[in-house]
């Protein structure tokens, strides 16, 4: 069931309900028998007082599947108690209507009543069921979404390449003899490293993803030396921005692997940020050698652009460009604190 204390919520289902008032009062139209005269009189009268039945109903159906969703947790038990729910209020909403039109107008038989009541029932039986079973698949395609972005996320965070291992481990060995205190602080860089692609949580703040990629950037620089700069420039963006776990990461593993280890000479790293409108652009750039490298086929861009997608309902994106010799890819997500934030933004 969709949340209808949301504002988006509401509108989309009082905009249905009034073009199904729309085509309830058009109908009738197309029989023959209908003079232009009462068409003119009477569609203005009988489109009112339909989309204000129509909209009792679904508004206060609103209301009542609110308090189902509180009280039931089971998806059986609530569709079944929300559809007889929808029922229920069309029958007395109904009722009401029926009373008032026959307090201005007199007493009408009790044929017509039967009628109109059961028609109501009806209609209301039928639009319920697809209503809900929409809601059913709906449901059901965004927990398969969730399920296969989370598969995707914990097979990103699993993944470290083994080039990186190798090269590590190499590089620790070679310091543990001559320099011990700095193999201690790649062993522990490394440690976080292992840590953050083994943890089962769903985001992390901004200032941890740096961190994580000051760590990994640091054991890459013990091994190119001075073949391998960093700049960054993050001051003008919040450290406490909330995003998915082993974002940017990834994209400087790439920046080193495919820009900086072909290059004899090695080159400089730029990271910059800023903050505009409450969304954050975070831009890695990367030189490139002159001739044609094999860049992978973009396995983790492709992963995280889609956790991007799936962690924010606002626009959030990953964007890359190649300009001659430099390669660039830029983040851009909204500014959150919390994934309360990122679920409803």
């Amino acid at each position: 069931m969709p949340n209808f204390y949301d504002v988006y919520t509401v509108f989309l289902v009082v905009l249905v309900t009034e073009l199904l008032a729309f085509i309830f009062v058009l109908t009738p139209l197309g029989k023959i028998g209908y003079e232009w005269n009462y068409i003119k009189n009477n569609l203005l009268t009988d489109l009112a007082m339909t989309s204000l039945f129509m909209q009792w109903i679904s508004l206060l159906s609103m209301v009542a599947l609110c308090g189902v969703q509180r009280l039931l947790h089971n998806n059986i038990s609530i569709g079944i108690v929300s559809y007889f729910t929808i029922l229920l209020i069309t029958y007395l909403v109904s009722e009401f209507m029926w009373w008032i039109n026959a307090s201005f107008q007199g007493t009408e038989s009790t044929s017509q009543y039967l009628l109109f009541l059961s028609r109501n029932l009806i209609i209301s039986a039928i639009i319920s069921a697809i209503v809900l079973r929409y809601f059913y698949i709906q449901y059901q395609w965004k927990n398969k979404t969730k399920a296969l972005a989370t598969a995707r996320v914990q097979s990103l965070q699993a993944r470290i390449r083994p080039h990186f291992l190798f090269n590590s481990m190499n590089t620790i060995a070679g310091l543990i003899r001559f320099q011990p205190d700095k193999a201690e602080r790649v062993v522990e860089d490394f440690a976080d490293l292992f840590r953050a692609s083994l943890t089962d949580s769903e985001y992390t703040t901004l200032q941890k993803e740096l961190i994580l990629c000051q760590q990994y950037l640091s054991i890459e620089k013990l091994r190119f030396e001075k073949r391998l700069q960093v700049i960054w420039d993050i001051d003008k963006i919040p450290q406490d921005a909330c995003l998915p776990p082993l974002s940017l990461q990834p994209l400087l593993e790439n920046a080193v692997y495919h820009g900086i280890q072909p290059l004899a000479k090695g080159g400089t790293i730029n990271i910059t940020g800023i903050l505009q409108h409450q969304y954050i652009t975070i831009t890695i750039t990367n030189p490139i050698p002159f001739t044609p490298h094999q860049y992978g086929n973009h396995i983790a861009q492709q992963n995280i652009r889609q956790r991007l997608q799936f962690f924010y309902n606002s626009p959030a994106k990953l964007i890359t460009s190649q300009y001659e010799n430099t390669y660039q890819v830029s983040m851009y997500f909204p500014y959150i604190t919390n994934v309360d934030q990122a679920n409803e933004a």
